[in-house]
């Protein structure tokens, strides 16, 4: 079956199950569009900007637990991308990029809308391509949505020349995915699993820190499960919220709040599910945590002790790893982890936060003039 690139595009998109796209059209990606005006099953919504094309995709990502794909053009258009680019890219979301280039044969020669996108967008996306062979297209798709969505996800960037898109080929089905230099580790390290359960049957004062990995891994289960196991009170990153339920007692709130910031620096065991410690979570490095053994679980293993340095490194999924603390915990001495032993070790931590709960807690002082929204929220409550 003869397809031409723009054809083949829109059959691989589709085939990795995603039915909308987000997109801004230009002469570079013409002959895209007039491929999409010709189908009906893969979805097109018009932004009114590039780069809300990507912030789109984006929250298209977060809210389907899918890869989302935004399709801009050449020079303006795909500079005007990077910023949502870039946002992805620390946010760890995944999504697709597909911008328009000038056709191959003026690449590097000032062409018109002609930009080094791929170079620009290098450091904020975890892997890109520049298409110059129509043959190796579909590979190249394939290989950018598993990118996208394994691992530690991210924004993968594809720029395709206005001549590969409108040249035909005979289309075939690409294989299966094997990349020998990029193999993310699912898997913890059962030994270091083992030094985490050792630390929570020793620890005082000990604090759960969920960040956006725990969103990512769906481990929403398996935190609040080990949280009420071993009664250990929990905060989360600005990603991590939603991961911990907000009315649970074991809730400290957000990190910022008085009591979040006041358990993190006097606990005496962190167990840090995906977080990767950025500055406004640490303030000075040197008084964070600083009387705490620190657990680090991340499926990047760049993110261990790239800011903050760590007891005890865990890479693999999240989810993984806490499945794997609750299995050795319920399997290993299961006397010895049962939730009274731990309400009775805990208890005076517990009721040091619960002191700093009520003595600080999140307030207002609504005046007789402006109408606060918290004043409002409450009343509606």
């Amino acid at each position: 079956m003869e397809l031409t690139g723009a054809q083949i595009l829109i059959k691989m998109i589709k085939a990795e199950g995603i039915d909308t796209i987000f997109g801004y059209p230009g002469g570079a990606v013409i002959d895209i569009y007039d491929a999409l005006a010709k189908q009906n099953d893969l979805k097109h919504i018009l932004v009114r900007h590039e780069q809300g094309a990507v912030h789109a995709a984006d929250a298209y990502a977060r809210a389907n637990k899918s890869v989302g794909v935004a399709l801009v053009t050449s020079g303006p258009g795909a500079t005007n991308t990077v910023t949502g680019i870039a946002s992805a890219h620390s946010d760890s979301i995944p999504i697709v990029i597909f911008t328009g280039q000038v056709p191959t044969g003026l690449i590097g020669n000032d062409a018109f809308q002609e930009v080094d996108i791929v170079g620009i967008t290098r450091p904020c996306t975890k892997h890109n391509y520049l298409v110059k062979d129509v043959n190796k297209l579909t590979s190249i798709i394939k290989e950018a949505f598993h990118l996208a969505r394994s691992g530690r996800p991210g924004p993968v960037f594809i720029d395709l020349p206005k001549d590969i898109v409108g040249i035909q080929i005979d289309f075939k089905e690409p294989k299966t995915i094997s990349l020998k230099s990029y193999k993310p580790n699912y898997k913890p390290n059962k030994k270091q699993l083992n030094k985490v359960v050792d630390l929570i049957r020793q620890a005082k004062r000990p604090v759960i820190f969920a960040g956006g990995g725990v969103i990512l891994s769906q481990a929403f289960d398996e935190i609040t499960r080990l949280a009420k196991m071993a009664d250990i009170p929990v905060t989360g990153s600005l990603m991590g919220l939603g991961a911990f339920p907000g009315s649970h007692p074991l809730w400290l709130g957000m990190h910022g709040t008085y009591q979040a910031n006041m358990s993190i620096g006097h606990c005496d065991l962190m167990i840090a599910v995906g977080v990767r410690f950025d500055d406004r979570v640490t303030g000075n490095i040197e008084k964070f945590a600083p009387k705490a053994k620190i657990v680090q679980i991340d499926i990047d293993p760049t993110s261990i002790h790239k800011n903050i340095e760590v007891q005890c490194p865990i890479v693999g999924d999240c989810k993984a790893a806490l499945k794997g603390i609750i299995q050795l915990m319920e399997g290993n001495n299961p006397d010895n982890f049962k939730p009274e032993n731990f309400k009775k070790d805990h208890q005076e931590w517990l009721d040091q936060i619960q002191e700093w709960k009520s003595t600080t807690p999140l307030k207002y002082e609504q005046d007789s003039v402006v109408i606060k929204p918290q004043f409002v929220i409450e009343k509606l409550y």
